[in-house]
């Protein structure tokens, strides 16, 4: 059901008469892209973008403009680590240190379908696992009404990634950092919601959730998600694409959310609570019932854009989740039934005339580590994915999009270097400094 409402709203992308859209949504609105985004290229929102997106991608200069809502963007890397990597990272012809990688070029559609239905999709290529897939796809419905005297805004997005359909940059989707290294080492510990054992990554997975915004201060949502079938994930790119089993949803995971939002003076405050609850068989193996895992999180969101010149962001989230490993423990994979990942999240960022921005996160994430049985030997591991810790710093650069005009919305440019320490790596703290990464990246949208 699930997977037949993905492929209606993308089949709809395709016969809907895009003669009502234009080529992005900063070409759509006739606006300038820092008017939506606090960088002016990016996904950190402003309030008018939450907005925007919260009314289903759909605003427009009240004009007609005969051009499909198509874009694109590219991005490429140089990565360094403290120490070298063995073996080498990613496929075959990379080095184990210092590497330029072509991480990522992708393909848009950006913008209003009909009326009040709108979307953003996008196709990838990952330049470094050279394949093609679906990526993150929200579809929406959107309206509006008055309710006992109350604006409302409500609709209906269906979406292939839990929390790519939220409008604020705390959830997993669309948090900081928004680059990555495709060719250093990653922690293995994380929650559901962020990808990780049992994770609900993208495109593996569909879902519908109805929301509403009541007054500009209450924001409400609910909704399921489910897993894919196999033909569908090898049609869209998405079948195995990281070289183990895939983990499937039994029936439909429940997902929620909550937000109180309040915005003067240039201050803006958002605090929320969202969670997920899946029954999953590991590896798609049915013959031992599921696994349960449940993620609570809570997050808030602070912005000062009282003068547009000095912007400050502070935004975290912290996510716990439990574990019910029992159809694992019944495969004979693990010992320890009960188990959990609790990962905590904050970042600030200053931001000068939305053209040069520094920001600074802190992650940390406490596991209890999983004690398996090699399934070549029957001998018993203790260990697994334990916790993390780690700070990021970054530097970005965006020259364009202050003002609009054709040609600005035609490039947009991000220019960054990157820098991440780790205290703690899978749960040892011994040479854990060998993993610190200094990454550079060009990202440019067009």
């Amino acid at each position: 059901m699930i997977a037949a409402l993905i492929i209606l709203s993308l089949f709809l992308l395709a016969i809907s008469p895009s003669a009502l859209a234009v080529p992005s949504f900063a070409r759509q609105t006739g606006v300038a892209c820092a008017t939506c985004h606090t960088m002016a290229f990016g996904p950190t929102l402003t309030p008018y973008g939450r907005e925007f997106k919260l009314n289903g991608y759909v605003w427009g200069n009240g004009g007609e403009d005969y051009t499909p809502p198509v874009s694109g963007m590219v991005q490429g890397s140089f990565t360094n680590t403290k120490q070298g990597q063995s073996p080498p990272p990613g496929p075959s012809g990379f080095n184990a240190n210092n590497n330029f990688a072509f991480n990522q070029a992708s393909l848009f559609f950006a913008g209003k379908i009909w009326d009040k239905l709108g979307a953003f999709s996008q196709l990838t290529y990952d330049g470094v696992a050279d394949n093609v897939f679906m990526d993150n796809t929200d579809v929406r419905f959107a309206n509006q009404a008055n309710l006992f005297g109350y604006d409302v805004v409500y609709g209906i997005s269906a979406n292939n990634n839990p929390t790519v359909q939220d409008i604020w940059n705390t959830t997993p989707a669309w948090g900081f950092p928004n680059v990555g290294s495709p060719m250093t080492p990653t922690p293995d510990a994380a929650t559901m919601l962020d990808g990780g054992v049992g994770g609900v990554k993208t495109g593996q997975v569909g879902g519908a959730t109805v929301y509403a915004m009541v007054n500009r201060l209450l924001y409400l949502e609910a909704g399921a998600y489910g897993s894919f079938s196999r033909n569908f994930l090898i049609g869209t790119g998405n079948f195995n694409s990281w070289g183990t089993p895939l983990n499937r949803i039994d029936g439909g995971a429940p997902y929620w959310r909550v937000a109180l939002q309040k915005e003067w003076d240039g201050h803006y405050f958002e605090l929320g609570h969202y969670g997920m609850i899946a029954n999953i068989y590991p590896g798609g193996d049915k013959t031992a019932g599921t696994d349960g895992y449940t993620d609570l999180a809570m997050d808030a969101t602070y912005q000062y854009l009282g003068n547009m010149e000095h912007i400050f962001e502070l935004k975290t989230t912290y996510i716990r989740e439990s574990r019910n490993l029992r159809a694992s423990a019944n495969l004979g994979n693990v010992l320890n039934q009960a188990n959990y990942v609790n990962t905590f999240k904050i970042n600030g960022t200053y931001i000068y005339a939305q053209t040069v921005s520094l920001a600074f996160g802190y992650n940390k994430t406490w596991a209890r580590a999983d004690t398996t049985v090699d399934p070549q030997t029957g001998n018993i591991l203790v260990g697994g994915n334990d916790g993390s810790e780690y700070f990021t710093a970054e530097l970005d650069y965006v020259p364009f999009g202050k003002d609009y005009s054709l040609q600005s919305s035609l490039l947009n440019l991000r220019l960054g270097l990157q820098y991440i320490g780790y205290t703690q790596f899978n749960g040892s703290q011994v040479q854990a400094g060998n993993n610190n990464t200094l990454l550079l990246f060009g990202w440019m949208a067009f």
